[in-house]
């Protein structure tokens, strides 16, 4: 193992919970406002996982006030405080773009069954 892959595994979280598309998930981010630290949570339809390793990504989308938002999330970065999963959504794809176009109830994902 060379230099660069122990850094990196040190710097990888193990604390997350399994993340897969059409999840809701609660992203709580901390974020610096003047010289004051905070910890904003965002909640949404995970959109997209993107990357693996060090370099994951996840893009979430919510609707606030009828607008769509999305916010893209480097999954290992310090300013990630925790991620929670809400629900899990079923889905046939891989990246959820159509979620663009809908909205209100049309947005909205069937729940996963759970084999308990």
């Amino acid at each position: 193992m060379n230099v660069l892959d122990e850094i990196v595994a040190e710097q990888i979280r193990t604390d997350l919970p399994d993340l897969a598309t059409g999840d809701t998930v609660r992203v709580f981010a901390r974020v610096v406002e003047g010289g004051k630290e905070r910890v904003q949570v965002f909640e949404g339809t995970l959109m997209r996982l993107r990357g693996g390793g060090i370099t994951r990504s996840i893009t979430v989308r919510k609707l606030a006030s009828g607008v769509g938002v999305e916010r893209t999330f480097k999954v290992n970065s310090p300013r990630i405080e925790k991620i929670e999963v809400v629900r899990h959504g079923q889905v046939r794809r891989a990246q959820l773009y159509f979620l663009r176009q809908r909205v209100g109830k049309a947005a909205t994902l069937r729940e996963r069954r759970t084999n308990s």
